[in-house]
């Protein structure tokens, strides 16, 4: 019978186990049982042969050796009391000669058999031959060899036996197996009715949920362990589930307060995000200001060191064009008086010629200034792109500045190509980089006599820009580095730092430019502002061609 491990049930499990095991362990004992007694029978048969054959061997010594085959034939009739013996024949020997045949006796329901003197070495021991056994042995007297006796039996008995023993084995083997059978069904019994029960009380809590019910108690030892330790689980499920049910309720309630309490702190929320948002509108209003204010401030510094820087030399003109009339008017008074001289007239005319370069040198150095200024001016306060000469930016940047820088003794030097015209907006550049000069003389070279300011300009690409600025002052600390690009940040808090210096680079570059800026300090090794920005590049020739 084939059945699936995977749906057997514990009962059919214990029947073919057990039933199995011990039917293995009854045909086993009973075959060898079997092999043993008919072992037994056979050697018993054997013996009987050999016992046969050594009683007619000796009572015909004795009639072969005075030649007598009617007293030896008349003995062997009493065979016919053994009813296995089926034949037996006697053979004399002469020596030198093949045996012959002397006499024999043949049961009455045995047909005569040929002589066997031909297969003496053959049957020298008993040999079971279809359903018969043939034995020939040797007669002899003080050690003369006279003659050989053949005995045939039959094997029926033996058969009969041996059916009889297997016959009475598998009547044992059923009987025993129907008693393992029905005390099988009793231990099926003990020990899968327990299990089966908690088995259904495993399923019934499990669709009904019913943590209330509980194992019961058996004759098995282990089941009773397994059962109470499944009790204890459900007295701890049942005491989880009430705990629960319990916190359930109570979170019912806190719900419901809090429903409450998150409503009114909901309409406290709103009220404090709106004066929050009205506050932060504020707050970027008055930051815009700021940032503008710091630009202003800064062209109308710029603007007073222009002024302060034009004065110079539109005052030394005025000074050398008073002279040049006070020299003209004594020259008229000699020439009307008719005094007038040739050595006086070359002094005119010499002086004339060095007031009037001093007039020329100091306006042009104005008009310059005025120029410069005024470009500044205009790119600080147009948000519109041109094409310029970045390094022609720079020397107006610097030129802007000279009121500022001449206090200083610090060196300002541009690495950038002559012929590198690009197309931007000129004014966040120019206010760039006026706010990082003048946060490194005021902050970066703060006690320093003498520093230095390196500006590199480069194309990375032909539509980007890197302008990489480094000078050598005492750096930036670490606390500030992190903060230096937000608003209201500065160490001169109260010194006339307003915080938005670096802001407003901050947003001139990321806004203004959409470009990106970096920054690398540590203390005493200076500071360096990556920064990059996409720009379009002009060819040069065509710059100058357009000139």
């Amino acid at each position: 019978m084939v059945f699936s491990v995977k749906n057997i049930s514990l009962k059919t499990l214990i029947v073919w186990v057990v039933m199995g095991i011990t039917t293995l362990a009854l045909v086993v004992t009973s075959s060898i049982s079997l092999i043993n007694q008919i072992t037994n029978y056979k050697n018993e048969l054997t013996q009987q042969v050999l016992v046969y054959a050594e009683l007619i061997g000796s009572n015909a010594s004795t009639s072969i050796k005075f030649d007598d085959d009617i007293v030896e034939h008349d003995n062997l009739t009493i065979l016919s009391a053994a009813k296995f013996i089926e034949a037996v024949h006697i053979y004399k020997y002469v020596e030198g000669q093949n045996p012959t045949f002397f006499t024999s006796y043949n049961r009455a329901d045995q047909l005569p058999i040929p002589p066997m003197w031909s297969r003496i070495d053959e049957l020298k021991k008993p040999v079971q031959i279809d359903n018969h056994y043939e034995f020939i042995r040797p007669i002899e007297n003080n050690n003369e060899l006279l003659g050989y006796v053949y005995i045939r039996v039959s094997a029926d008995i033996l058969n009969k036996l041996i059916a009889s023993s297997i016959l009475t084995t598998l009547a044992a083997l059923v009987v025993i197996l129907i008693i393992c059978y029905l005390l099988t069904l009793r231990l099926q019994k003990a020990l899968a009715d327990p299990i089966t029960n908690l088995v259904t009380l495993v399923q019934r809590i499990s669709r009904q949920r019913d943590y209330k019910s509980r194992a019961e108690n058996t004759n098995i030892k282990e089941l009773n362990i397994l059962g109470g330790a499944f009790n204890d689980m459900l007295d701890r499920t049942q005491h989880y589930l009430q705990e629960r049910d319990n916190a359930e309720m109570e979170q019912q309630k806190l719900h419901a307060s809090l429903e409450e309490k998150v409503q009114l702190r909901t309409v406290a929320l709103k009220e404090a995000n709106q004066e929050l948002i009205e506050t932060l509108e504020k707050l970027h209003q008055f930051q815009r200001q700021m940032v503008q204010n710091e630009k202003m401030a800064s062209l109308g510094d710029m603007v007073a060191g222009v002024a302060h820087e034009v004065n110079t030399p539109i005052g030394l003109g005025v000074t050398a064009s008073t002279m040049m009339l006070d020299r003209l008017k004594n020259i008229e008074k000699e020439f009307d008086a008719k005094t007038l001289k040739a050595s006086t007239l070359s002094k005119f005319i010499s002086e004339g010629q060095e007031n009037l370069n001093i007039i020329y040198r100091n306006l042009n150095r104005a008009a310059e200034l005025i120029s410069s200024f005024k470009q500044v001016a205009v790119d600080q306060t147009s948000e519109s792109n041109r094409t310029f000469s970045f390094s022609q930016l720079m020397d107006e940047i610097l030129l802007s500045m000279r009121p500022k820088l001449k206090k200083y003794d610090h060196v300002v030097t541009v690495h950038c190509p002559s012929d590198l015209y690009i197309e931007t907006k000129a004014g966040p550049i120019n206010q760039i980089m006026m706010n990082l000069i003048m946060n490194s003389i005021i902050h970066g070279f703060e006690f320093i006599q003498k520093g230095n300011i390196d500006i590199y300009v480069e194309m990375i690409t032909d539509n980007k820009i890197k302008i990489r600025y480094v000078d050598d002052g005492k750096g930036i600390p670490e606390h500030l580095r992190k903060r230096i690009f937000d608003p209201f940040v500065t160490t001169k808090r109260g010194q006339g730092g307003s915080g938005l210096g670096m802001h407003l680079v901050y947003n001139l570059i990321t806004q203004a430019l959409n470009g990106s800026i970096t920054i690398t300090s540590e203390i005493n090794k200076g500071v360096e502002f990556t920064i990059l920005f996409p720009v379009r590049k002009v060819n040069a020739s065509t710059m100058v061609k357009s000139s």
